[in-house]
């Protein structure tokens, strides 16, 4: 039996988020309502603009119950602006901006800079087979600091697949887990590659 997945569907990259779960084997959902909320093994937060999202989540009464359910152990993955609102501490945010938590790590948001800063690089990913992941860059946070139970799947190479020099973000990790919890600055489910999801459907399977 598939797991059942949720993709909250506030804003930000819904479609495709639903279109990489389903195939990688789950059944996807959009989740807009608490009610749909419980009914889910595991949820994906996507990218869009973090601020929005967080008022969003009040806004629809989902800020609270998703909390809780974080709290509970269910299993989330987080792309972008998702990595955001996981994190337990972000720097440069809105004093107003609410947090989920549930990753314990400081974030900075927009590190990359505005969207013309956006790029993309071949990144070494622990954890997955088939070679390097194609990442996908846009106003994109870095983790600035993790905590003791934090695994760090993924860092800026020193120098772009492009052969540019990354500069200030050489080094920075761009993909974190701390078990249940996944996160990513980039947007896998831009690219076509499905391995990032298809991780996360594991954990979820695993969870469950």
């Amino acid at each position: 039996m598939a797991v059942r997945i949720g993709v909250l569907a506030l804003q930000g990259n819904v479609r495709e988020h639903l279109a990489a779960l389903t195939a990688a084997g789950a059944e996807a959902v959009p989740v807009r309502r608490a009610s749909e909320l419980a009914t889910v093994d595991g949820i994906v937060l996507p990218g869009g603009e973090s601020t929005t999202m967080s008022t969003l989540l009040a806004t629809f009464e989902l800020l609270e119950p998703l909390r809780a359910r974080l709290r509970d152990g269910l299993p989330a993955y987080g792309s972008c602006a998702g990595m955001i609102l996981l994190a337990e501490e972000i720097l440069d945010g809105r004093p107003d901006q609410h947090q989920l938590g549930g990753l314990d790590v400081v974030v900075r948001r927009n590190a990359f800079g505005r969207q013309v800063d956006s790029f993309e690089t071949d990144l070494e990913f622990t954890g997955l087979t088939g070679g390097p992941v194609h990442a996908v860059f846009i106003r994109a946070p870095w983790v600035e600091k993790t905590g003791g139970d934090v695994e760090v799947l993924a860092s800026v190479p020193e120098v772009t697949s492009a052969g540019a020099d990354a500069g200030e973000a050489a080094g920075r990790a761009v993909a974190v887990r701390q078990g249940r919890v996944l996160a990513t600055s980039f947007h896998p489910e831009l690219t076509g590659d499905r391995r990032v999801h298809a991780l996360f459907v594991d954990m979820v399977r695993t969870a469950r």
